[in-house]
């Protein structure tokens, strides 16, 4: 009456993956274990440039959703182009800066 409760496909799933399709022992998780996908995301400098100097004022969130990147790209982006001296910050709190493209 009783007897084993039917896995679900998702736990099916996931014990396949772990187990050596061999021996049916575990596989550690060391040197050949998983390891995440390292991704590098650039920004258009030149496209960029422009949208910021078309602007008056513009935010990380603004700067990526123009040129289709993430925020945190376009916040670095913007932090390092205000390092270099290309744009200043000129406002916003908490995280939310302002910047604006040096005028030459």
């Amino acid at each position: 009456m009783g007897g084993a409760k039917k896995q679900t496909a998702v736990k099916a799933d996931r014990t396949a993956r772990t187990k050596d399709s061999k021996t049916g022992k575990k596989k550690e998780r060391g040197e050949g274990g998983l390891r995440k996908a390292e991704i590098t995301v650039m920004v258009d400098e030149q496209q960029s440039m422009k949208i910021i100097q078309n602007a008056k004022v513009i935010t990380a969130q603004d700067l990526a959703r123009q040129t289709g990147v993430k925020i945190s790209t376009a916040n670095r982006f913007l932090k390092e182009s205000a390092r270099q001296g290309t744009v200043k910050r000129v406002g916003g709190y908490s995280g939310h800066h302002l910047y604006q493209a040096v005028s030459s």
